[in-house]
């Protein structure tokens, strides 16, 4: 700033002087001006005088004139007195002509005088006029400048007066600064002070604890902090599986195309240039159909392999380069693809030379031709492209030493720009073969069965093309995401080691996780004491009674094995009972005297039943049944009696039908509810069995624990008594690193007493 005032001072006096000696000049010129127009007026004055003179002059002459003739007049008349006269008149003519003369001689002579001045004027006059019309405009011109340069002044003055009162308040900021940085210096020396102090008890704490607790410190070597669960990222997860997501799509879409591409292919192979149907193909393109033919089996496993990645990106795991070993199965699957490719290509290319060689081919179908020619093999050369970078990528989870770290950006972005590279290659496919297909159509032996293949052809390779750039823009849109977030390790690492860590760090992560779900379970209700010991007490009962309860449970089965057995026997009697009762109908039909004989025999038998039920409820609930098929005996033939009963009482043959089924269907459902309870028991001392085996178990895996704690426990001891030298070296590692945290303490005061310095 102050060379910019000092230079737009020393500007300002060289631009007064000028404007001072322009204004001299100004002056000067104004007092000439002056004088030339007093000497202007001057020269008008005598022009006037002159011409006043002159006019006299003439009016004198005009008497003289007249005086003239006058007296020529009165000479006629008195020639005696004219010629006396004429003497003297001569003698005043000739005085008066010399004095006309004279005067006329002035007068020409003033004219020339005045007319010399006037001109002499006219000159000086627009001289002086053009030279003080310049003289204006180079005022006009400098008070210009000088206008701008005082309003620029101005503004420069006002700039610094507004710059000056700026730094006046900035230093006055920086002052209280100062002084806020003074008494901060001072409250960051307490604070050191008291962090000194507590940093040395902590020490004091951590080392006791280091001492006692830690036995070695696996953050120091690569190879044991490779084994470390790093931070888990959850968004950064999803992002990554929804990303798989999206290529898992894309690929399936490039399946569906190369599928429908290779089929088609086929198809046209068969009927173009010479049909299948009418006449036999060349044992090329017979060699190249049957390899198109296997296309299958060679692009579903790249849809394969990609949901088997995007299946294996969850989001409980690590995504990384090194634990992706579903990659390799990809690259595996893309590899086989691509000797797929290999193996079609030279006969695709002879396919393509034969076809060129018909008499059918044109000049320009055979240029078209020639173009799919070299696009076949940019088309295998950009998959080996492709095959070669998955390859590399696919190397971090099984050989970490075949790709550093340092080269992924540069593998990505190969990708990206190998992608790029496919999409143009499939373009310039996609426009030869619709270009193809149109000559194609106008050859006379075209066929509609050719035209279809041929729009079946372009349609797959468009939408091949419209994939690939689905995945092009994909990649490239995700690159910057896929450099950055594939290749982490563990906190205080830079990378896994080697597969076989991050795997068994995956294994680690694992039980981390079921660790901290274990936690986040609630607890169980307590159990209060006294139910606590009748349960130990039923507990140790029943594993002293196991014996008997496996006896217990042994007879159960063989109880509920006999009712099973029964079942089946009294289902197919009820069946033999139906096909009788039946029988039984029809006799019924046919004789009505033994309906009156039953009748009796039935009115005499139903005491008798009633009596026996009575008998069969009061022992039921007092007794316990020893035989369940002599009860089932007994309840048929009183069900006999009161069926018999009731088809005495029925008048007609369809209420005799309508009251045995009702009948019968009650019976079922009693049997069925007999044959429920039956099912409930067994169910029941089935649970009871699980139960008892269940809580024998669980005794025989708290007895192999126990034996594992023991063995731990004894490794412990054997492992502590080992480590006891290495808690001497770790003491003399942490000497150290208190000796390193004293110098970051010294380094912190000298950073203190600069920042003194520099707020001073």
């Amino acid at each position: 700033l102050a060379s910019l005032i000092f230079q737009l001072r020393a500007q300002n006096q060289v631009l007064k002087k000028g404007v001072v000696d322009e204004q001299a000049n100004s002056a000067s010129l104004k007092e000439q001006l002056k004088m030339k127009d007093q000497s202007l007026r001057k020269l008008q004055q005598e022009m006037d005088s002159l011409s006043f003179r002159n006019q006299q002059l003439a009016k004198r002459v005009e008497l003289l004139q007249d005086e003239l003739a006058l007296s020529e007049a009165r000479g006629k008349k008195n020639k005696k007195s004219a010629e006396s006269s004429s003497q003297l008149s001569q003698e005043q003519k000739s005085v008066f002509n010399e004095d006309l003369q004279k005067k006329i001689e002035e007068n020409e002579r003033l004219h020339i005088l005045f007319f010399e001045a006037d001109e002499q004027h006219k000159r000086l006059e627009a001289e002086l006029r053009t030279r003080l019309e310049v003289l204006e405009t180079d005022a006009a011109q400098h008070q210009a400048v000088v206008d701008s340069l005082t309003r620029k002044y101005t503004d420069t003055i006002e700039k610094l007066q507004n710059d000056k009162a700026k730094l006046e308040i900035k230093s006055q900021t920086l002052e209280r600064e100062a002084k806020d940085c003074r008494l901060r210096t001072e409250e960051c020396q307490q604070q050191l002070k008291n962090l000194q102090a507590a940093l040395g008890s902590r020490l004091e704490e951590s080392l006791c604890i280091i001492n006692e607790k830690i036995p070695f410190n696996d953050t120091k070597s690569n190879r044991y902090n490779a084994l470390n669960v790093p931070l888990h990222n959850r968004r950064y997860q999803l992002k990554l599986r929804d990303l798989a997501g999206q290529a898992l799509a894309f690929v399936q879409e490039l399946v569906t195309a190369l599928l429908n591409f290779h089929t088609y292919t086929e198809q046209k192979v068969q009927i173009f240039p010479i049909d299948s149907a009418t006449d036999t193909i060349s044992p090329l393109n017979q060699k190249f159909s049957q390899y198109l033919h296997e296309n299958a089996s060679y692009v579903r496993p790249l849809e394969e392999g990609m949901l088997q990645l995007f299946e294996s990106i969850t989001e409980d795991t690590v995504t990384v380069l090194e634990t992706a070993v579903k990659l390799k199965a990809f690259s595996e699957h893309l590899a086989s693809y691509l000797c797929f490719l290999r193996k079609i290509l030279p006969y695709q290319l002879k396919s393509l030379e034969e076809e060129c060689e018909s008499s059918l081919c044109t000049a320009a179908l055979r240029a078209r031709n020639m173009d799919l020619h070299r696009d076949m093999k940019r088309l295998t050369a950009v998959f080996e492209k492709l095959h070669t970078y998955v390859s590399l990528l696919a190397l971090p989870s099984t050989k970490p030493e075949g790709l550093l770290r340092t080269n992924y950006n540069l593998v990505f972005t190969n990708i990206a720009t190998s992608l790029h590279g496919f999409h143009d290659t499939l373009k310039d496919i996609s426009k030869h073969y619709s270009q193809k297909a149109t000559l194609e159509q106008d050859v006379p032996t075209a066929t509609q069965k050719l035209i279809t293949t041929n729009d079946c052809i372009v349609s797959s390779v468009v939408a091949l093309t419209n994939g690939v750039g689905k995945i092009a823009s994909f990649f490239s849109n995700n690159l910057d995401h896929f450099t950055t977030s594939l290749s982490y390790g563990p906190k205080g690492g830079t990378e896994f080691i080697s597969p076989l860590s991050a795997e068994c760090m995956l294994q680690y992560k694992k039980k981390a996780v079921a660790y901290m779900k274990s936690l986040k379970k609630p607890c169980a209700d307590s159990v209060p004491h006294e139910e606590a010991l009748a349960n130990r007490r039923v507990l140790l009962s029943s594993t002293e009674s196991r014996e008997g309860l496996a006896q217990q449970v042994q007879q159960s089965l063989e109880k509920i094995a006999k009712l099973e057995q029964e079942k089946e026997h009294w289902m197919l009697e009820a069946q033999l009972a139906k096909i009788k009762l039946e029988k039984e109908n029809q006799k019924l039909k046919n004789s009505l005297s033994g309906h009156l004989t039953e009748t009796v025999q039935v009115c005499s038998v139903l005491p008798n039943v009633a009596e026996q039920k009575k008998e069969i409820a009061e022992k039921s609930p007092r007794e316990p049944i020893k035989s369940t098929s002599l009860v089932i005996f007994r309840l048929l033939k009183i069900n006999i009696c009161l069926l018999k009963f009731l088809l005495c009482q029925a008048p007609d043959a369809e209420s005799r039908e309508d009251l045995i089924k009702n009948h019968y269907m009650s019976r079922i459902a009693e049997l069925t509810s007999h044959l429920q309870l039956a099912d409930s028991k067994s169910v029941h001392f089935h649970a009871e069995c699980r139960a008892l085996a269940k809580r024998l178990s669980l005794a025989e895996k708290s007895k192999e624990s126990l034996t594992e704690e023991l063995k731990l426990a004894s490794q412990n001891i054997s492992r502590l008594q080992a480590s006891k030298i290495s808690y001497e070296d770790q003491l003399s590692m942490m000497s150290d690193h208190l000796c390193s945290m004293n110098e970051t303490l010294t380094k912190q005061r000298e950073e203190i007493d600069t920042l003194k310095m520099t707020s001073k």
